[in-house]
């Protein structure tokens, strides 16, 4: 199974874990036990014959490997005061991919979301409830942090072009890197002063408690602007039009865009989302 480093949400005031497996949510049930009254544990959930044909059904909808024989031989035993079974045994036995005991610092047992979500009914009714609503609200979370990193990460690739078109266009053999570097930022500026209105060392000076860089305080409708102005730049480079003549058709046009973004509701959702 592949892992990755998970996240945490709140249900009731319980911290919960839950950690992708092979692209599929698991929730850990060692966090949501702890909002149980009484002492319990895992296997008394994993020991009733209602747990037990859940999860057999459950593993034979999505496991093709499952092992029916010794799943019938659990089921018969399920119920019975004498009967008990672990994680670890009923995931050997059964070669079941839905529960899993996951060891380390940050070990415990973890079950898919929708095995989680009936775990959560045996905590209580309420309980399950809330963590529904809860983790929905997180995925809706990573949506939205998903849809503005694909934003951040458009704009470097489009800045990408920009700077390939300026060293095959700008840019002669031979030179050194400072002379390099020069041109790359003073082409960086041109779409500075087109859309901000001043270069990266001028905000510098008047903004010397700020982190970052211009672009880094940039709005929604201004990193949209400035992906389209990066592609038009290195349009007007690849076409030979003079720096002084790009900068002024460049403000022009972040002029007219931004006249529109400021009021696109679409931007300002991803505004709000920020």
């Amino acid at each position: 199974m592949s892992q990755k480093k998970g996240k945490t949400f709140s249900v009731l005031d319980t911290q919960i874990r839950v950690v992708p497996v092979d692209k599929e949510d698991h929730i850990s049930l060692t966090d949501m036990l702890k909002a149980k009254d009484g002492d319990f544990f895992i296997s008394d959930w994993l020991r009733n014959r209602n747990t037990v044909e859940f999860l057999g059904i459950w593993e034979s909808v999505h496991n093709p490997d499952f092992n029916y024989g010794e799943f019938d031989t659990i089921k018969s035993q399920a119920g019975l005061n004498s009967y008990r079974i672990s994680i670890k045994e009923w995931v050997k036995k059964t070669n079941a991919i839905g529960l899993m005991a996951k060891a380390g610092r940050y070990g415990g047992t973890y079950a898919h979301r929708d095995l989680a979500f009936e775990f959560g009914m045996w905590i209580s009714p309420k309980f399950k409830i809330y963590l529904i609503k809860e983790f929905q609200r997180l995925k809706e979370t990573e949506k939205a942090q998903l849809g503005w990193d694909i934003k951040r990460n458009l704009t470097k690739i489009n800045y990408r072009i920009h700077t390939d078109a300026i060293k095959a266009n700008l840019i002669p053999p031979e030179l050194s890197k400072t002379q390099v570097n020069f041109v790359y930022a003073s082409e960086a500026d041109v779409l500075n002063v087109a859309l901000f209105g001043m270069t990266a060392k001028q905000w510098r000076d008047t903004n010397p408690g700020e982190k970052g860089n211009v672009r880094d305080q940039a709005d929604a409708a201004q990193l949209v602007c400035l992906v389209n102005l990066e592609n038009l730049n290195a349009l007007f480079i690849n076409e030979g039009l003079p720096q002084a003549d790009r900068l002024k058709r460049l403000n022009s046009i972040a002029i007219q865009q931004m006249k529109l973004l400021v009021t696109d509701h679409g931007i300002k959702k991803l505004e709000d989302k920020k």
